[in-house]
């Protein structure tokens, strides 16, 4: 299929945003319970009540919706980040706040990130997923720079910079799979606890 045309008046432009918008959240929700590969555009399209040349009118072909499923998950993420970032604060702080909004963001976007995790195999390789990639990678360097302080001024309970960056990356990628939203922990609660687990910082038992 090719590109879609967006429209350059500003009201039809809106409208066809918000409904582009529905259509990948709903893409989201339907291929992190069926799979990606598994579904087709015809499925999809049954799925969420759409006919299939109705969603081709707002994505190109299902590549390309997979690449805004990955724009929905990272964009807002790295805007979010940088606004905070971009306020005063002590690393530590910095640091709790950052996991803070990163947990609440992949709490938010659950489906968007099952479906990454479910195809992170074809987005680390070829040229059309480089942007994705880039972006991912900005948000790494973001967490770098604060880990980098504390770990040199000897604050974090891991030994090794590195290793403490991928187990953060690692539990709070990993929230998606086993978060609900009414479970005991808040996502707040969820980030504090990773952080302080990073920190080395005891804290007094959670009633069961």
């Amino acid at each position: 299929m090719a590109a879609t045309t967006r429209p350059t008046r500003p009201r039809l432009r809106e409208r066809y945003d918000r409904r582009q918008d529905a259509v990948v959240r709903a893409a989201a929700r339907v291929f992190a319970h069926r799979g990606y590969d598994q579904t087709t555009i015809q499925e999809l399209a049954a799925s969420i009540d759409l006919a299939a040349g109705g969603i081709y009118h707002y994505v190109g072909s299902k590549e390309q919706l997979l690449e805004l499923i990955c724009d929905q998950l990272m964009g807002p993420l790295l805007e979010r980040a940088r606004v905070l970032l971009a306020e005063a604060a002590e690393p530590d702080a910095q640091l709790r706040a950052l996991v803070r909004l990163w947990v609440e963001h992949v709490t938010e976007h659950r489906d968007h990130m099952l479906v990454f995790q479910q195809e992170r195999h074809v987005i680390e390789r070829g040229a059309r997923w480089r942007r994705i990639r880039e972006d991912r990678k900005r948000f790494e360097q973001m967490l770098e720079g604060l880990i980098a302080p504390l770990h040199a001024a000897g604050r974090l309970g891991v030994a090794d910079e590195r290793l403490a960056l991928a187990a953060l990356l690692g539990m709070v990628n990993h929230t998606a799979q086993w978060y609900r939203p009414r479970g005991r922990l808040s996502p707040a609660e969820i980030a504090d606890g990773y952080v302080d687990l990073l920190f080395g910082a005891p804290r007094a038992p959670v009633d069961p």
